[in-house]
Parts: C-alpha cells; sequence; structure tokens
C-alpha cells in the first residue's frame, strides 16, 4: 500500500523538527558554556606562582613547579656567589671573651714541658661562638631615712620603667618580641619557649602587651619613616591579603631600599591608600603591579613590574597555545632587559636610539596583532553593565594603555625591571599567617605591622633586628636609622 503524505503529517513532521532544532541548539549552547568551564577550571588547576599572581606558598610540596619557578634565562655561570659578592660570614669583633693554649698531646705527660713552654709560639688560631642563656635578677631595694633638717620622710625612688614588685626585663622582652614578629612564632609557642627553655612562667596575655608596648614606642619613629618615603625620588608599593577576625583583610606597603612601611586595612582599593598617606603625597617614580586604583593617583610615574606581566604571559602561553603574541611580547620585555643591562655594563645611561626605536615600534606590532586575534565580544543586547571582555583581552588593553609604565625601566635606566624590593618587605605577612594562623584582632595585626616596619628598616640599615627591639624599650627608636 503506498504511502500518503497528508497534510496533517506535513504539520506533525515540521513541528517535530523545530522542536529538534530548539532541543539541538539548547544543547549546543550547553555544550559551549561547559566546555567554555572547562577551559576556565582547566587554566584555574593550572597556575601556580611561575604563570600567574598567585604566591610560592600555593605551589605545595609540587617539585615539577618548583624547578620551573625562576623566570631568569640560564646565564651559564657556576652556581653560588659570583665573584665581587660580598656574602655573608661570622666575624670575630674585639678580643675574645676567653681564650685557651693547646700543648701538643706529646707534650702534656713530658717532664720537660714547663722548660719548653716559655719556647712555645702561637700557631693557628681558631674561634669558637656560643651564647650562654643566664637568669639574672637584679633588686632594687628603697631606702628609707627621716631628713635631719625638716624631719621629713624620704625614700629611694624606683627607675620609672619598675613599675611592678616583680617583672620581666627589657632583654626578655625584647626576645620574646623577636620571636614573635620575626620569627613569626605564635603566642601559644613563644609562651612554651619561654617555659621550657628559659624557665619562665609567662603568659600569653604578658606577651601580647610585650608587642603591644613595642609597637608604641615606634609610633613616632613611623611617622618619620612615612615622611621620608613621600620624599623619596623612587618607591616600591604592594598589598597582599591576610585574615582578620575570621575575614579577608589586607596589608599595603611603601618601601624604598632604606625604609619599610607596613600598613593595614580591611580593603584593597585606592580607600585603602588614601588613608595610608602616601601615595596622594608622593611626587617621584611609584613601582608596582597593574592593580587599577594605583593608576588614579597622577602626581608620579608609574612603573609597572615586568616580573608580574612574564607570570601572566607564561599563564597564557602555557593555557593557550593559539595566542602567539604572547610568546612574542614576553621575548620581547627579556630583550629589553637584556639590552638594558649590556648598556650598563658598558657604562651607558640609556639604549642606542636604533635599540630604543626598534623595540617601542614590536611593542606596538605586537599587540595589534593581538588586538586582531582577540576582538572585543559584542554586547549582549538588553545585558546591562560592561561587557566582559575575558582575561586576554584585558591583559592586552592594559599593556596598550599602560605602555609607558612598561617601558619605563628601558626608558629609563635608573627604575628596576620589577617590583622585588615590595614583595620582599610584603613576604613576612604571608610567613607570619602561614606559620601562626590568622590574627585574631585588628588591633593585633596593626601593632605587628608597626613593629615589622621599624624592624625592617633597621635591617634595612644593617641593624640585629633583637638590638633594635631592645633599643625601642629604651626609647632609642633612632638607632635604626644609624648606619
Amino acid at each position: 500500500m503506498p504511502f500518503e503524505i497528508t497534510e496533517e503529517l506535513v504539520r506533525f513532521l515540521i513541528d517535530q523538527n523545530k522542536k529538534q532544532s530548539e532541543q539541538i541548539s539548547e544543547l549546543t549552547a550547553q555544550v559551549e558554556a561547559l566546555t567554555q568551564k572547562i577551559a576556565e577550571l582547566t587554566e584555574k588547576n593550572n597556575k601556580n606562582s611561575n604563570n600567574s599572581s598567585k604566591p610560592p606558598s600555593s605551589d605545595g610540596l609540587k617539585k615539577d613547579i618548583s624547578k620551573k619557578r625562576s623566570l631568569r634565562e640560564k646565564t651559564g655561570k657556576k652556581q653560588g656567589g659570583q665573584p665581587g659578592h660580598k656574602g655573608n660570614r661570622l666575624e670575630i669583633e674585639g678580643k675574645p671573651d676567653q681564650s685557651r693554649s693547646l700543648a701538643p698531646s706529646k707534650c702534656k705527660l713530658c717532664p720537660n714541658w714547663e722548660k719548653c713552654q716559655g719556647k712555645a709560639c702561637p700557631g693557628e688560631k681558631r674561634y669558637l661562638v656560643d651564647y650562654e642563656i643566664k637568669r639574672i635578677v637584679t633588686e632594687y631595694i628603697s631606702l628609707k631615712l627621716t631628713c635631719p633638717m625638716d624631719n621629713t620622710n624620704l625614700k629611694g625612688e624606683f627607675p620609672e620603667d619598675i613599675k611592678g614588685e616583680i617583672q620581666y626585663g627589657k632583654n626578655i622582652a625584647a626576645l620574646l618580641v623577636a620571636l614573635n614578629t620575626v620569627g613569626a612564632v605564635s603566642t601559644d609557642r613563644v609562651k612554651e619557649i619561654a617555659g621550657s627553655i628559659l624557665g619562665l612562667p609567662i603568659s600569653k596575655a604578658t606577651i601580647i602587651k610585650m608587642v603591644s608596648r613595642c609597637a608604641n614606642k615606634v609610633q613616632n619613629f613611623l611617622a618619620i619613616i612615612k615622611e621620608r618615603i613621600i620624599n623619596a625620588w623612587e618607591a616600591y608599593f604592594d598589598e597582599t591579603g591576610s585574615r582578620v577576625e575570621g575575614k579577608t583583610r589586607w596589608v599595603h606597603c611603601a618601601v624604598t631600599s632604606e625604609y619599610t612601611y607596613l600598613f593595614y586595612h580591611p580593603k584593597r582599593g585606592k580607600a585603602a591608600m588614601d588613608e595610608m598617606g602616601v601615595l596622594p603625597f608622593f611626587k617621584g617614580i611609584a613601582h608596582h603591579d597593574c592593580w587599577k586604583p594605583y593608576f588614579r593617583f597622577t602626581e608620579m610615574d608609574h612603573a609597572v613590574c615586568c616580573a608580574h606581566l612574564l607570570r601572566e604571559l607564561n599563564g597564557i602561553i602555557e593555557n593557550h597555545p593559539d595566542q602567539e603574541w604572547a610568546s612574542s611580547f614576553r621575548r620581547l620585555l627579556l630583550n629589553m632587559k637584556k639590552t638594558k643591562e649590556g648598556s650598563m655594563i658598558n657604562s651607558e645611561n640609556a639604549a642606542n636610539h636604533c635599540y630604543h626605536k626598534r623595540y617601542l615600534n614590536q611593542y606596538d606590532d605586537i599587540l595589534n596583532a593581538a588586538c586582531e586575534m582577540n576582538p572585543v565580544p559584542e554586547k549582549t543586547p538588553g545585558k546591562r553593565g560592561r561587557q566582559n571582555k575575558g582575561k586576554i583581552r584585558s591583559l592586552i588593553d592594559r599593556l596598550i594603555a599602560n605602555k609607558a609604565a612598561v617601558c619605563l625601566f628601558f626608558t629609563n635606566f635608573k627604575v628596576d625591571f620589577d617590583n622585588n624590593q615590595a614583595e620582599r618587605d610584603i613576604r613576612i605577612v604571608k610567613i607570619k599567617t602561614k606559620v601562626s594562623g590568622c590574627f585574631r584582632s585588628e588591633e593585633g595585626i596593626k601593632e605587628y605591622l608597626a613593629v615589622m616596619s621599624y624592624i625592617g628598616t633597621a635591617k634595612k640599615h644593617g641593624k640585629n633586628a633583637f638590638q633594635a627591639i631592645l633599643n625601642a624599650f629604651k626609647g632609642n627608636t633612632s638607632y635604626a636609622l644609624e648606619y
């Protein structure tokens, strides 16, 4: 029997085709969305300190990551200190506290040793450096007497810092504060060390008060270093998160090669930078990453950290091999750095004009090609807000907008390639958080940062951290600025 195509059958098939087309469109959209999600999760999972702004502490124990963490190119030089490197070595200052002469073992039982002893001359010398932990108790006795002149009762005055019947001295306070701040040891562990090693039944509250006392002693000092950073010709800025009262809060830093200033604020952006009070008045060259709020300060020259850019470019190269411009731009930055270093070795203050023109033209050409490869997506009709350009196009636009800041290290040889000075100074916050856990109060982290700003500055002036803290307790914070 022949198959009859009726009008009803046609309408049914058309309806079925329409439903299937709609279903295919929905499934295709879901596949595209899931594919995009998988790509984003894969990229997120592949992020590490080598290809993003994640800290090295987040890499864990993955050896493959640690091996390629450094962004430096191989130079062919041997490992270790290079010729001319000053290095660190234990030195003997002044005369030894005690000296021991060592006779040959053969002579010890010889009957002629007394005759030979006077003829022996010093030979090779070796030194043993050690510390003796000794408890010292000082008793202060207030003497009473009656004045024969006017019959008034008199008594001796205690020193200003001797307020309690029994209290801890400045050396103990300086040591425990150093352990809690520089050593990043938690209050619980400091208490345990004080009890088990020093034999001091000290409480956690007392340790916290010692840190607080030290922080109060250095407040005037912080105002001095803050003013000196503002007046410096260049400074380095950075920010990092920490946990305070169970919430993510921010530590900002403004530093130079001589001064360190750390500041706490609940926020990360411009409001925190304004309250910190350095960037609004700074007129020199500001080194920082590409965090947008920094560029809202227009009274200074900006220098972008190219090490941050290299990490971002590494992430694109690893996760998006088709983005060939990223490899080209990475190679351009490294070539500019190499050319600058070669020029400086030859005592040149600026790059050759040909190199200058060639590299800046390459900068534009690479990013023009990157824009063609990554056009701005059209805005979805009816969708409010800015169109999401994606991370790659956002990086490209940042590089175009901040060309002068990215290239400043090459156009001005006094400017560093990276922002490592700020990253080194602020890293102690991450170490403290990792070792001791979160800060339990805003007051606690503010006091910690005050002490670390003082110690960081003291270390840059060649001072021992313990001695710097001890001098702070004695009211001599200017010690930290002495060379």
